[in-house]
């Protein structure tokens, strides 16, 4: 047989339960057919848990792993919105933009196949969004964090939310972008702000002032070009030929140099002694001069950086992360390079309530080291978190691995009579094996 012959007609002649076999087997080889899979089945009625539930535990796989995760999880929005799903898609998209912006910050890639999921990611919330609007003015919010605190990626395109944000959401937007504008700054917020005025006009329809916008730019071709297509468009014929016969092409004036300001001071202090303290300071600097968002990437680049080298550096990071307001960011870096015991005990304190997947591993290895001290009450806090556990599992739709871990744990700590006891003072139901006639140790 033709390797590259079509084998659909000799696999319509197997049966149901062989062909079942052949794909499973297969998945257990290819991760990303795998995850397309498990997904299509939790998303066949419309639930949408179970991409949840994947992207709670995505952190803790590599960098293919996650990657064919999250392929798995855009296949499955893309395979419901075509489908017309009536399942409100939106939350599951705009976590996944999220989520891979996350990633792609804390790796620095921003040209491989990740990037390009992100771009993806960000249409299919759009196509969520124009399904099943969210509250226009909350997804305005989102729109503005991402543009003008964010890592610099994804920009938003506001024709492709204009349905969902409507008249409240563009109107929000506008608010903001005036009062940026009007404050006469320079730097990446008015760049931002620029742009996003230009976009405003063109969804709304402004033509006078979308002109007014272009003609306020550099002379070039390509914006020339786009002044003759919007009058067209508006049917401005006249105005469209007599703009084309006065365009011109001019040479762009190189920039002028950035004299020396106090973001550049605060710019060498961090990165002669890169740290909480430092990066504070250059935050402060930075912000007051528009340029926050750039220097921030700079920064949090040298601190990753450093983060490898050891868990005294991966604690800095992660503290950074922290005190800039964005938890989930230190999360991931506190997995990545293996902060401090400690440090990842108090994160997963914070993040339990919202994220039960992720955090199980975390009080799990707490637990086994409060039972190696051998101490009354290292077993009395070892059986509360044990009870914490449980209902961590429980949170997560996994109470068997519960029950597993925990027969597991007794059978290998049964000797230790004490802490037998303090787990049964937690209430929490043991093993029927289990006795307490030892001695406690």
């Amino acid at each position: 047989m033709s390797p590259h012959s079509d084998l659909r007609p000799y696999l319509r002649t197997l049966g149901a339960e062989t062909l079942a076999d052949l794909l499973h087997a297969q998945a257990e080889r290819d991760p990303e057919l795998r995850h397309s899979l498990e997904l299509r089945a939790a998303t066949q009625s419309g639930d949408v848990s179970e991409a949840h539930r994947l992207l709670d535990t995505a952190v803790t796989d590599g960098n293919v792993e996650y990657t064919a995760k999250i392929g798995a999880v855009l296949d499955t929005l893309q395979r419901m919105l075509d489908a017309g799903s009536r399942a409100d898609l939106a939350p599951l998209a705009r976590r996944t933009v999220d989520d891979i912006s996350e990633v792609l910050e804390q790796s620095g890639d921003h040209a491989g196949d990740l990037a390009e999921r992100l771009d993806r990611a960000v249409e299919l919330y759009a196509r969520a969004c124009a399904a099943r609007p969210p509250d226009p003015e909350k997804l305005a919010d989102w729109i503005l964090e991402v543009e003008f605190d964010g890592p610099g990626r994804p920009t938003i395109d506001l024709a492709d939310f204009a349905t969902a944000l409507g008249e409240p959401g563009l109107k929000r937007i506008k608010s903001t972008v005036d009062d940026v504008l009007a404050a006469n700054g320079a730097g990446h917020r008015r760049d931002v702000a620029e742009r996003l005025r230009e976009q405003l006009a063109e969804v709304l329809g402004d033509v006078d002032e979308l002109v007014a916008i272009l003609s306020a730019k550099p002379p070039r071709v390509d914006v020339s070009l786009k002044i003759v297509r919007v009058l067209r468009a508006a049917g401005r014929h006249s105005e469209a030929i007599a703009h084309a016969a006065r365009a011109l092409t001019h040479d762009k004036q190189p920039p002028a140099p950035d004299p020396e300001s106090e973001t550049s001071r605060r710019r060498k202090d961090f990165d002669a002694k890169p740290g909480l303290e430092t990066y504070a300071a250059l935050r402060e600097a930075a912000t007051d001069d528009g340029k926050w968002p750039v220097q921030r990437r700079e920064a949090l680049a040298c601190l990753r950086e450093r983060a490898a080298e050891g868990v005294e550096q991966a604690d800095e990071l992660v503290r950074v992360l922290l005190d800039d307001g964005r938890p989930d960011e230190a999360w991931r870096a506190c997995v990545r390079f293996g902060a401090s015991a400690e440090l990842k005990l108090e994160l997963a304190e914070q993040r339990s309530a919202e994220h039960p997947a992720e955090t199980i591993p975390v009080f799990r290895e707490h637990v086994d080291e409060l039972i190696e001290r051998k101490d009354p009450h290292a077993y009395q806090e070892a059986a509360r978190r044990l009870k914490l556990l449980r209902t961590l599992h429980k949170r997560a739709g996994t109470p068997d691995e519960f029950t597993a871990h925990l027969a597991a744990l007794v059978e290998n700590h049964r000797r230790k009579t004490r802490l037998i006891t303090e787990i049964r003072a937690a209430r929490i139901a043991l093993p029927k094996a289990v006795t307490s006639s030892r001695a406690p140790r």
